[in-house]
């Protein structure tokens, strides 16, 4: 008797193009969200997108609460909660990179009550997905929590964004590749529970950014809208899958691991990339998407090396060998590497 089942939450309206964050509260109706928003945001976005979203509520009559964070914790999730619950909040609106949408995200999660998402930097995945990622201590936590009820993407605004936010997008993005592997070796060694349309949307999405790598450039909206829709896609393979593991394998317990060793060297999505490079050649030897990977990293002027990071040789060396540890999840990186053995990947595909 087949007895599977599934609940995918998604979306319900993703508006992405030329100046739709003056359609946000057009995107509110259609979602039928009413009564008082809470703009959760920092410092640039606010003057950037969140200060004209809560003008358009005021033209209506309506009194947003406003939070600006400075930094991403589990204290300032907290702070939403509280500022939502006393201001009788009724749903939450995420304005911002990856800080303010994902405490956004979780505090959304913990009320119970909606949530938009309206990105100024096409910096990472969780723009749309369920998962929520914040720094405590030398690790971070990537936790379960709803996805958007809907996501606003201004490519003007994201086009205008640091570049190297948008790289950093990008590595995230083609690292799926690698996330994709380690998925299907997993299942493969581990019957770890796998799906095939969320390992293809994810595979296909890295697939776009490397193949259209060269249409990537600063200040320009078409390559914010390839972007956008590329993290877009990502974080739908993600909450189709249920768990971050399409877009998530050894590339990212390397870069976490690296947050633990040296915080704040380099962004999380350039780290994956890097990452992206040595694991897919473990994956695939000599020669291969490797190869590919690092090419299209390079040409989007995204790191590709320890020296480009701004981390040092033995560093990259001991993250590698010893980020198998960090948490309960198969990949490539099986047990644990030897240290010489990870320095010889790191020099064969020239990442030190």
């Amino acid at each position: 008797m087949f007895e599977k089942s599934t609940w995918i939450r998604l979306p319900r309206n993703v508006v992405v193009g030329h100046e739709v964050l003056g359609r946000t509260l057009e995107v509110v109706d259609d979602v039928h969200l009413s009564g008082r928003p809470l703009l959760v945001t920092s410092p640039t976005p606010r003057e950037l997108a969140a200060d004209p979203i809560a003008a358009q509520f005021e033209e209506r009559g309506i009194d947003p609460l406003v939070v600006t964070v400075e930094t991403a914790s589990f204290d300032a999730v907290e702070e939403v909660i509280a500022e939502a619950e006393a201001g009788d909040a009724a749903y939450l609106v995420g304005v911002g990179g990856g800080k303010p949408i994902d405490i956004a995200k979780m505090a959304s999660d913990h009320l119970g009550m909606g949530f938009l998402s309206v990105p100024t930097a096409a910096s990472h995945d969780g723009i749309v997905s369920n998962r929520g990622s914040v720094p405590d201590g030398d690790t971070r936590h990537s936790v379960a929590a709803e996805p958007p009820l809907a996501v606003v993407a201004d490519t003007g605004i994201l086009a205008n964004a640091p570049w190297e936010l948008t790289t950093a997008g990008c590595a995230d993005i083609i690292s799926n590749y690698t996330a994709v592997m380690d998925w299907r070796l997993a299942n493969r060694l581990k019957n770890v529970e796998y799906s095939e349309y969320a390992a293809a949307l994810a595979e296909m999405t890295a697939e776009i950014l490397v193949d259209n790598a060269d249409l990537i450039r600063p200040g320009i909206e078409e390559s914010a809208w390839i972007v956008t829709k590329a993290l877009m896609s990502s974080g739908v393979a993600m909450s189709i899958a249920g768990s971050s593991r399409p877009a998530s394998g050894a590339e990212h317990l390397f870069s976490h691991q690296l947050d633990r060793l040296v915080p704040g060297a380099a962004l999380h999505g350039h780290q994956v990339g890097v990452g992206a490079i040595m694991t897919a050649y473990l994956h695939g030897g000599d020669r291969g998407i490797w190869t590919d990977i690092r090419d299209a990293l390079a040409s989007i002027d995204a790191p590709t090396t320890a020296d480009e990071l701004g981390i040092d040789a033995d560093t990259v060396v001991e993250a590698l060998s010893t980020c198998h540890a960090i948490r309960d999840r198969y990949t490539i990186l099986g047990d644990g590497m030897e240290e010489e053995a990870a320095r010889q990947v790191a020099r064969q595909t020239g990442v030190i």
